[in-house]
């Protein structure tokens, strides 16, 4: 199939929902993006959708039955609803350490903009078909991505984690090849904005100062009004996305998220954990754990995250400095450095909450490192050893083997309940409001592989009901309800052989 099958338009409708659409992005100008129509999805069908989304789209109660607004046509690519502008943007890009230049968004295509009760939120569909900026790609997404993306998105939201959300998901029975042939699905996806760091280094790197410099101006009068008057505007940008992405890798680590492919073209602008592919989270944990099958080096291996944050951040500053000039480059080693010890303070408090700890003391860094340390070398459970920590007892004759046993060290464990028991007496720590406080800032549930691989297993026989039960976890995942569930168990040993590459 060539472009020009994804060109033909779509028919629009007579009529959407009552919003009101600004589409901001199109005033930035014609070498921004390309204005193109999805490519229809043969005899389409509702795969799963997020009602706490399209409540933050004030879409209403009846927006999938509703006939006159056909959302199933809407969200497959094959009709628009009025106000509707599509479109798909360019962009650059470091891919693996690699420049790998101009990028794009090859298989997603933003609808518009429409102004929210939250704000203005964007709506893009991924998967609606070839676009330009395709390469050698087909512009497809298939059900098994789409459904991982979907859970992961809504899951991330529930988590209290920046990122962008997904509205529903629809199948078709259309094929599209992978690793083998499977079947074709669209991701509505919501954000207030899709811009990455490779946008900038797309018009850095093209030497087109005047397009860097209305981006940048974009992005600060739209998302980040309080740079505005900074003497320096883009050093102020830098520095605001430099923490946002410091706190979003504190918040990644804390609860054991694995991104999987931190290329620059994947970092969001507004510091929001954006496009989905071979994410994972921890099951033990495993500082080195790379949970992209492509990634064969560990590039993004899970201890290394916010190394790559930083890294990244090097490259947006790349990008920015034709607008700050080199005059300035002390001012931008500054806002660099810095992201380092806000990501340490960030990780720190995080760290504290998660084992229940009311006050910072001197000696608290050595015990959450020994915690830790011994977590990692016995490859205990992330997520089951940090919600059942909140049922420590302090009480001098207490054995505390509902959390401690998880550890086969037994002089580990009597050296650090002694140590953890006499750290929280310190303080006065009380047990029911400790725990309480430590359930919710530690999940009990969150989207393992194998949950998501067992509700993609049905939805591929034509079963999507455990797609939606899970969606419904996974948004409230402190809930003590779940502790007791599979959903928050071990995992199978037959999620050992579960494998998620770049086509995930």
């Amino acid at each position: 199939m060539n472009i020009d099958d994804a060109t033909t338009a779509v028919s629009t409708l007579a009529a959407g929902p009552d919003w009101r659409w600004r589409n901001r992005f199109h005033a930035l100008g014609a070498e921004f993006y390309t204005e193109l129509s999805p490519q229809p999805l043969p005899t389409p069908h509702w795969v799963a959708h997020s009602e706490s989304c399209a409540e933050l789209l004030g879409l209403p109660s009846d927006w999938q039955a509703n006939q006159s607004l056909n959302a199933l046509a809407v969200f497959s690519g094959n009709a628009l609803w009025p106000g509707m502008r599509p479109l798909a943007s360019v962009y650059s890009g470091h891919q693996f350490g690699v420049w790998a230049g101009q990028l794009g968004d090859g298989r997603a295509l933003s609808l518009g903009e429409i102004d929210t009760p939250s704000g203005p939120q964007e709506l893009q569909l991924k998967g609606a078909g070839l676009t330009p900026y395709s390469r050698m790609g087909d512009g497809r997404a298939v059900l098994r991505s789409s459904i991982r993306e979907f859970l992961c998105s809504e899951a991330m939201h529930g988590l209290g984690i920046p990122t962008t959300r997904a509205l529903c998901v629809t199948g078709s029975p259309l094929p599209v090849l992978r690793e083998t042939l499977e079947t074709a699905a669209v991701v509505t996806r919501v954000a207030p904005s899709f811009i990455r760091f490779g946008h900038f280094e797309h018009f850095a790197q093209r030497r087109d100062t005047a397009a860097l410099q209305r981006l940048t101006d974009f992005v600060i009068e739209h998302h980040y009004p309080e740079c505005r008057d900074s003497p320096h505007p883009a050093v102020a940008l830098l520095n605001a996305v430099a923490l946002r992405t410091a706190e979003l890798m504190a918040q990644w680590q804390a609860v054991g998220f694995c991104h999987g492919v931190m290329n620059t073209d994947n970092m969001s602008i507004l510091g929001l954990t954006i496009d989905y592919g071979p994410f994972g989270f921890l099951d033990g944990h495993d500082p080195d754990h790379i949970c992209n099958h492509t990634d064969r080096q560990g590039r993004y291996a899970y201890a290394s995250q916010p190394n790559i944050g930083f890294w990244n951040l090097h490259a947006l500053a790349q990008g920015l400095m034709p607008l700050i000039g080199r005059d300035h480059t002390d001012a931008v080693l500054e806002v660099l450095e810095a992201y380092k010890q806000h990501y340490a303070n960030a990780m720190r408090r995080r760290l504290r909450s998660k084992c229940g700890f009311a006050t910072a003391q001197k000696e608290d860094a050595g015990l959450i490192d020994s915690l830790m340390a011994q977590m990692a070398h016995e490859r205990t459970d992330h997520t089951i050893l940090f919600r059942r920590l909140s049922t420590f007892s302090t009480a001098p004759d207490a054995e505390n083997l509902h959390v401690m046993g998880l550890f086969d060290d037994l002089a580990f464990r009597a050296r650090w309940s002694a140590a953890y028991a006499e750290r929280l007496r310190s303080e006065r720590s009380n047990d029911l409001q400790r725990a309480a406080a430590m359930n919710r800032v530690n999940p009990g549930v969150v989207l393992r592989n194998h949950l998501a691989e067992s509700a993609i297993r049905q939805a591929q026989a034509g079963d999507f009901s455990e797609v939606q039960r899970l969606l419904k976890v996974l948004q409230k995942p402190f809930d003590e309800r779940h502790d007791t569930s599979a959903d928050a168990d071990f995992p199978p040993d037959w999620a050992q052989h579960i494998e998620v590459s770049c086509s995930s």
